[in-house]
């Protein structure tokens, strides 16, 4: 569980792990998974839990398989502010030492948006990379939502607008 937050930067949420199964059975949420080849575990749910009373829990629905629909982190974010919308994802290609991929990254933490970086520090990998995914041979190359928008000029620019 803790290589999970941390790939999902879940600094502020707090997970517990149930080694055992035992809160899980108290909870009546034990269940044998061994057509899946899982063996016992717990029936997916997510739970709003304040000063130990449990406020929210969001139940996947029973049926075959392995249900996930509604115990994500999505469904308990809008039930928390109906009005949150997730930002478009965004990538950023660039190197250790370059300081427009400097100039970039800062950019967007001033703006306060996540993305995810990808060093490309090996000059062979990174010509053929960028090249293959941006049309060009220059770092930072940044995407939002999937779209390209170029360098660190072309991001001021699309911040700009």
């Amino acid at each position: 569980m803790n290589a999970w937050a941390k790939d999902q930067d879940a600094e502020s949420v707090i997970l517990l792990a149930d080694g055992n199964g035992e809160f899980t059975e108290g909870m009546g949420r034990l269940v044998d998974k061994a057509n899946l080849g899982f063996g016992k575990r717990s029936w997916r749910y997510s739970m709003l839990v304040k000063n130990g009373e449990v406020v929210k829990m969001f139940d996947e629905p029973e049926k075959d398989g392995d249900p996930f629909e509604v115990s994500d982190a999505e469904t308990m974010i809008k039930f928390l502010n109906p009005e949150w919308k997730d930002q478009d994802p965004i990538v950023v290609f660039s190197k250790t030492d370059c300081p427009f991929c400097a100039k970039a990254k800062a950019l967007l933490a001033e703006k306060g948006l996540r993305f995810e970086e990808i060093v490309l520090d090996n000059d062979s990998q990174r010509g053929k990379v960028i090249r293959a995914v941006a049309g060009s041979q220059t770092v930072p190359q940044i995407f939002i939502g999937g779209k390209l928008i170029g360098g660190s000029d072309a991001l001021e620019a699309y911040f700009a607008k």
